[in-house]
């Protein structure tokens, strides 16, 4: 199939996802890295990535992140890894400024309402992440978010030139549904920062996604967010998710 013009992030598992949720979710790491290869070919340049412990919970095992890692980019070497520092109510800010430090990843997500936990600590986290030349990608879940960003940002505890950020859609909404209408005040508040990308929870992510590709062009999708199509029809796995979200959206310029 031709490429998409915009640019897709794919996020295969999250951090809550189970076997019981789709028998698809991958979690192992042959299941991920598996999923990543096919999911590549499809249409996905970049991967947001969440390993798990022998009992499925969320981890920052380093050690852990490094193997999955180095074996992703040996079997996918084009495709951008990403990984998440979600804490999830699960870690403490310290221990999100540890995973950072000792990975020493190319790229990491951060929600910035989780670093604000720890104010103290914040500052260390965004200058860890500039000092190692770490892209930081901040997630923002409302304008409030966009608020406290701006804040740092005014007072040079955020560097203007970390200016990825990610606007994440339902999270906090009831049920976990997003509608096409939730981007707006991102972007009314955000117009001109570079970088953007979106992603969007709940049976309406495809909605959402197809126009947030018109508006910022950089989505991410996945198994994290939803198993559902617009019909409401379940994706047999993450490479059908991208496939078809690929289709819908192809033409959409950056």
């Amino acid at each position: 199939m031709r490429a998409p013009k915009h640019h897709m992030m794919i996020a295969l598992n999250g951090t809550r996802r189970s076997k019981n949720d789709h028998p698809a979710v991958p979690i192992s790491l042959p299941e991920i890295v598996a999923t990543a290869r096919v999911c590549h070919s499809v249409g996905a340049c970049a991967m947001h990535l969440h390993i798990h412990d022998d009992n499925n919970a969320h981890s920052f095992d380093p050690g852990q992140y490094v193997e999955t890692l180095s074996e992703l980019t040996n079997v996918v070497p084009k495709l951008h890894l990403h990984i998440t520092t979600e804490a999830m109510s699960l870690y403490y800010v310290q221990e999100q400024l540890n995973c950072i430090n000792t990975v020493a990843p190319d790229l990491a997500s951060i929600p910035i309402r989780e670093i604000a936990r720890d104010p103290n600590l914040a500052s260390r986290v965004y200058g860890t992440c500039a000092d190692a030349g770490c892209e930081m990608q901040r997630i923002l879940y409302n304008t409030v978010d966009v608020a406290l960003l701006k804040a740092w940002q005014a007072v040079g505890m955020v560097s203007l030139e970390q200016y990825s950020v990610l606007f994440l859609l339902g999270r906090y909404n009831a049920d976990q549904t997003s509608t096409p209408s939730d981007i707006h005040p991102f972007l009314a508040t955000m117009p001109n920062t570079r970088n953007r990308k979106l992603c969007a929870f709940g049976s309406q992510e495809h909605a959402c996604l197809s126009h947030a590709a018109k508006l910022v062009g950089n989505i991410r999708a996945g198994f994290e967010n939803s198993f559902v199509a617009c019909e409401r029809t379940r994706h047999r796995d993450n490479a059908g998710l991208v496939s078809a979200l690929s289709r819908q959206t192809e033409g959409s310029q950056i």
